[in-house]
């Protein structure tokens, strides 16, 4: 489903990431792990054809996100660490208009609106401009208008941030089905406990280099997520810290 063949990007002399190379496949949840500035936003912002590069290559199912970015987009959602949503606009006009530009059908459109609010207890805010929305809420309706045009792939930056348990437990439900109805899901994250219940594979990117990646049984071995990642992210050396 995402494919991730020796991307590199750099910004000026600085090497943001150094011929990242990774395979996401249809039915996985892959999570992405790295401290900030390790790589990983700039990563996801290219797989969703917000920021060129020159080195590399990703696909979307098959089709480059170079040379076809529009049919790559069409069947796939990004939301980013913090979504920027129109704050003029009422939360039903802002999902009405994300339906407009995926060409969703008025009465598919309208009943995932009403089933995916009503999940979220977002029906009786809808009506409500979203400046006057909470962050909490307004990562509620970046999700629903994710899942709206019913992606194949769905790429997320720290998506858990914001969020309610309640609401946590609702995304991490949704990512599951939407996994087990044949998509994919590729989502950076620092909450290693909920990477290591909900994650298939994972990869770990220090300084814009992959460290280590595979099925989280290949990855953490008889240790605990959070053991590998401080392990691998240190370095190497006893400073009696």
């Amino acid at each position: 489903m995402l494919l991730i063949k020796d991307f590199s990007k750099k910004y000026g002399d600085k090497v943001a990431v150094d011929r990242l190379t990774l395979h996401i496949a249809p039915g996985e949840i892959y999570g992405f792990i790295g401290h900030n500035g390790a790589g990983k936003t700039t990563t996801l912002k290219a797989c969703a054809g917000i920021l060129g590069f020159e080195e590399g290559e990703i696909e979307i199912d098959g089709k480059s996100i170079k040379s076809e970015p529009l049919a790559c987009k069409e069947i796939m959602a990004y939301i980013p660490d913090d979504p920027a949503l129109y704050p003029f606009l009422s939360g039903i006009k802002y999902l009405r208009f994300v339906a407009d530009v995926y060409r969703v059908p008025a009465a598919q459109r309208e009943e995932r609106i009403s089933a995916l609010a009503e999940r979220f207890s977002l029906t009786g805010d809808l009506a409500q401009p979203i400046s006057a929305y909470s962050h909490g809420m307004k990562q509620k309706l970046a999700v629903i208008a994710a899942w709206l045009h019913a992606p194949r792939l769905i790429l997320m930056d720290e998506p858990f941030v914001g969020l309610d348990p309640l609401a946590s437990h609702l995304l991490k439900q949704m990512m599951r089905e939407h996994c087990e109805a044949g998509g994919a899901i590729f989502f950076s994250t620092h909450v290693l406990e909920v990477a290591e219940k909900l994650c298939d594979k994972v990869a770990i990117i220090k300084e814009g280099k992959l460290v280590v990646s595979g099925t989280m049984e290949e990855v953490k071995g008889q240790d605990s997520l959070e053991e590998v990642f401080l392990e691998l992210e240190g370095d190497g050396k006893d400073d009696g810290e």
